[in-house]
């Protein structure tokens, strides 16, 4: 190992997961309006749509997302190391390659979860990464894939690529079946084996580990930080965001953020205006991530309703159709303080 202790200290201990068509920039400056301190993913972006595509689209990001890591998707150490250099100058705190989505079209490209397989490639990857950067260069990967899911074969992958000096391993702690099943099955069917995460921590202490999959709650969240190092928290962050309301106080020690469910909604008001009137954009594309912000209180219906049946709306409308959406809510007067949190055995889908 090239590193000492100090990338663990580092280590968020709480980030919210890299999710396909769903952690963009509008996403992730919403969710700043909950949490300033969590961990925000981009999508995982190839490393050819980096290299040759519109990186303004791809990469740009508000500065109020920092921190922020961007996933890449590719195994070509050069390739990576050019991305390492694009993304250092656009500002990111972090660069992540990913080596646990199992989806064709990645496995077709030999990078994603294929990779588990190829640990010297990733190392090489990785090697490269970090010498072509400042930034900390970090791992998420399967626990395992196919026949090769043993916690020894895990392990082994670990130890090559720390060889490489990463910052961090997040490892998903379900394994990937690389054909028979589709990426949503991949997410559900195998069985999470968190336990052999905390034993990685266990016998590998130098190395900051990180857990994920099917975390609901912040009461995981607490029991798992009492055996690694940081936990993601992937869907249940996109299904229930206002669950992150607590976490910046929690895991963080700073009560300063806290704001209620209509206080975000205003917060993302002058967002609305920008992207709806000088750039054209539709609401749909920003009120899509807002569809949850009211999970589990009185009016969340209505909310979602009424925002879904006025998804192609610009210009100023954009707003105007926002606070009439957030009217369904507060003018109800069954409506409580928007502070509280759902039961814990109502929690939002892992």
């Amino acid at each position: 190992m090239s590193l000492d202790n100090d990338h663990i200290a580092q280590t968020p201990p709480v980030s919210i997961a890299p999710m396909m068509a769903r952690t963009d920039r509008h996403y992730r400056f919403m969710m700043r309006q909950i949490t300033k301190h969590t961990l925000l993913y981009t999508e995982m972006v190839t490393t050819g749509a980096i290299i040759h595509g519109n990186r303004e689209r791809l990469l740009g990001f508000d500065p109020i997302e920092h921190p922020i890591s961007l996933q890449v998707g590719g195994d070509d150490p050069v390739a990576l190391a050019e991305c390492a250099r694009i993304a250092e100058g656009y500002g990111y705190d972090e660069i992540n390659i990913n080596v646990g989505c199992p989806s064709d079209r990645v496995q077709n490209g030999c990078f994603g979860a294929s990779l588990m397989a190829r640990p010297e490639r990733v190392a090489e990857g990785v090697a490269a990464m970090r010498d072509a950067c400042s930034m900390p260069v970090t791992v998420k990967h399967r626990i395992g894939i196919d026949d090769i899911d043993q916690y020894e074969d895990m392990l082994r992958f670990v130890d090559i690529v720390s060889e490489a000096g990463p910052a961090r391993f997040t490892v998903h702690a379900r394994k990937a079946w690389l054909k028979g099943l589709s990426p949503k099955e991949n997410r559900n069917v195998p069985p999470l084996r968190h336990a052999e995460v905390h034993q990685l921590k266990r016998e590998r202490p130098d190395l900051a580990i990180e857990t994920n999959g099917g975390i609901k709650t912040l009461d995981e969240v607490s029991e798992h930080l009492a055996s690694v190092d940081a936990v993601m928290i992937g869907r249940a962050a996109y299904d229930h965001p206002y669950l992150f309301t607590d976490v910046d106080e929690r895991f963080f020690g700073d009560p300063s953020v806290r704001q209620t469910r209509e206080e975000v909604v205003h917060a993302m008001l002058p967002y609305i205006a920008h992207w709806c009137e000088t750039r054209d954009t539709k609401l749909h594309a920003i009120s899509r991530h807002m569809l949850m912000l009211f999970s589990y209180q009185p009016g969340t219906r209505a909310w979602k309703r009424y925002l879904s049946t006025n998804p192609g709306v610009v210009g100023a409308d954009g707003v105007r159709v926002m606070k009439a959406a957030l009217r369904t809510v507060t003018d109800r007067p069954d409506v409580p303080s928007t502070q509280g949190q759902p039961p814990q055995s109502r929690t939002a889908h892992a």
